[in-house]
């Protein structure tokens, strides 16, 4: 897949898919710190400093997807969802990648996490990784479940009780699979 990628979205907005840029950071780091304060489908408590934060997001491959204005050439573009792209184990096992997705929430059920979901497979795939799997979506995360479902994911695994929500729910997680070869 040739970077950037672009798409229009639902809503008739024509968005890029690109790697993170460094001045991208920031922004990107405050949209996941307001998803964890949300308390619905990350496991972190407390939003993550700069350190903790580029140690889980930013410790291989990480990308955005920004709105494009046609006809503006120099205009800052918007994050409108991001993900990282990391080994989910190591050494021997290092063939398996996992991957952490967010959208603003305003822009949910637009088609983003899609585009960033199918993207992933591609990049993925020509990245050399043989599978996904992630190791906690949260089974009150329908729409994650629904996307990764329609994507090819399998559910192989139950984890009982796993996630103690904001709301303080507990659920419990699902680990979901997918062969890339």
């Amino acid at each position: 897949m040739q970077l950037p990628h672009h798409q229009v979205i639902k809503n008739g907005i024509t968005v890029e898919l690109d790697y993170m840029h460094p001045q991208e950071q920031e922004e990107v780091r405050a949209l996941l710190n307001l998803v964890i304060t949300e308390g619905k489908t990350y496991p972190q408590k407390q939003p993550l400093s700069l350190a903790e934060f580029a140690a889980y997001w930013l410790s291989q491959d990480a990308f955005v997807v920004r709105s494009v204005e046609q006809g503006a050439t120099h205009k800052a573009k918007d994050i409108l969802g991001a993900f990282y792209l990391k080994p989910n184990f190591p050494g021997r096992c290092s063939h398996i990648c996992n991957a952490g997705f967010i959208v603003q929430p305003q822009l949910r059920g637009q088609g983003i996490g899609r585009f960033m979901g199918e993207a992933m497979l591609v990049i993925a795939t020509s990245l050399g990784y043989e599978a996904v799997m992630f190791n906690l979506v949260f089974e009150t995360n329908i729409p994650s479940i629904t996307l990764w479902q329609t994507l090819g994911f399998e559910i192989i695994g139950r984890i009982p009780q796993a996630a103690k929500l904001a709301d303080g729910q507990t659920v419990d997680a699902l680990m979901m699979y997918r062969a890339l070869c």
